[in-house]
């Protein structure tokens, strides 16, 4: 009953309104009126098939008249279309039957469990007990000059070529740790992630791999907002951050309603709706984006709408594409839910804080914001409007650049020794 209160109250900014004048439009009144009727009387309430359906749903269906509830759905009675009503009922009933189970993801298979994928790489154990997987880069810790734990983008891994080569970063003396964020790959997932524990994480990842007091953070569009949560939730630990094509949450409180219509507006028409529902609808993520009755989320349908230089940058990967596609299974071989899903829920919920409303604690210019001017997934508009509330971050526009800037061998060697050692 939760979900269906939710179902018909919620409204947004963008589109949505109350979903019973919808329902009133779209149900015939003539056909509830008989189903009401028929509902009410005690020879259907007899009848073989809506006994089942009661019996197999542990009483989410009332054994007695609605009562209130029958007179907001059937409206009046008319026996005389009896037959007609049966079917609609027992036609809704078995439609609850079939959703309320559709609605549910199935439960993750954890790495490591009897019957989960098996663990291929070092993890740690976290302090509420989940384990972080992670990988390895460039010089021994021990030695490194800089020290850096990156977050990976939406439907990626710790294995992510966005991290750049070891000559790189032999030859910046940096050291770098990635990870699978929380359901992706190996690492366990986290059915309360929030943007505040994938931050803590981090923390906890670098003070068991013996970091220091200080370390850098970097994060690739989505895993941006792994780095937005370490400039709220634990600045002093950082000595600099890096957000490269960075994900924006079009909810943030900030964006004026006309800009954030905007931005939003530039996207696919199916994407705005798979927004819609993870923010507000979050128990609609999973069926939304597996069902096959209309477009869901284009990345996770892989028809993203990219931008000429995108489109360059994939033509030149197309040889790797297979070692891609073996990345991405192993993305998500815990279950889609707790991965890309649970990233969508959590990226473009309501967050706790504002990035706009970050403090500058970081008076050395230790913190940039890279965004290429063709980039279609995340608007660039936005971006710029961050940069006028937040003009103590250095700010990086990228001409004839699109989002897959990280995949770009030149740029990424750029960004990274501009980030590390502050040279162009």
């Amino acid at each position: 009953m939760r979900m269906i209160m939710d179902a018909t109250t919620f409204h947004t900014k963008f589109g949505f309104s109350s979903l019973s004048p919808f329902i009133q439009k779209v149900v015939h009144p003539p056909l509830l009126t008989s189903a009401k009727s028929l509902y009410t009387s005690n020879k259907f309430n007899q009848t073989p098939v809506f006994s089942l359906i009661k019996a197999q749903h542990f009483k989410i269906l009332p054994t007695k008249p609605f009562n209130h509830l029958q007179d907001f759905i059937f409206f009046h009675s008319n026996s005389s279309q009896g037959m007609l009503g049966k079917v609609l009922v027992v036609l809704l009933a078995s439609g609850l039957a079939w959703a309320f189970p559709a609605l549910l993801p199935p439960p993750p298979r954890i790495c490591g469990s009897p019957d989960g994928p098996t663990v291929t790489g070092p993890r740690i154990k976290l302090r509420d007990g989940r384990q972080l997987a992670y990988k390895e880069h460039g010089v021994p810790k021990e030695t490194a000059k800089y020290k850096v734990v990156y977050a990976h983008s939406f439907g990626s891994t710790r294995y992510e070529s966005a991290i750049a080569s070891l000559e790189t970063l032999e030859e910046l003396g940096a050291y770098v740790v990635s990870f699978d964020r929380p359901g992706y790959g190996e690492s366990d997932p986290h059915p309360k992630r929030t943007i505040q524990t994938t931050a803590l994480d981090m923390e906890e990842l670098a003070d068991q791999l013996g970091l220091g007091p200080k370390f850098y953070v970097m994060g690739y569009s989505m895993g941006g907002h792994s780095v937005w949560g370490c400039l709220e939730y634990i600045p002093n630990r950082l000595a600099g951050a890096a957000l490269v094509s960075p994900v924006v949450n079009y909810w943030w409180p900030s964006f004026p309603a006309n800009l954030s219509t905007e931005g939003y507006n530039l996207q696919l028409s199916q994407d705005q709706w798979a927004l819609r529902v993870a923010h507000y609808a979050p128990w609609l993520v999973y069926w939304w984006n597996t069902q096959k009755w209309f477009p869901y989320n284009s990345v996770l349908s892989g028809k993203l709408k990219m931008s000429p230089p995108d489109l360059e940058v994939v033509s030149r990967s197309a040889k790797h594409a297979n070692e891609m596609q073996k990345l991405k299974e192993y993305a998500v071989k815990q279950g889609v839910f707790e991965s890309l899903h649970r990233d969508m829920m959590v990226g473009f919920g309501k967050w706790d804080f504002d990035p706009m409303d970050l403090k500058n604690l970081f008076p050395n210019g230790s913190v940039h914001l890279w965004h290429g001017d063709e980039d279609w997934v995340v608007p660039v508009i936005l971006q710029r409007y961050v940069i006028e509330r937040l003009p103590w971050i250095n700010y990086h526009e990228i001409p004839n650049v699109g989002h897959l800037v990280m995949h770009d061998p030149a740029m990424k060697e750029v960004i990274w020794k501009t980030f590390l050692t502050g040279e162009t």
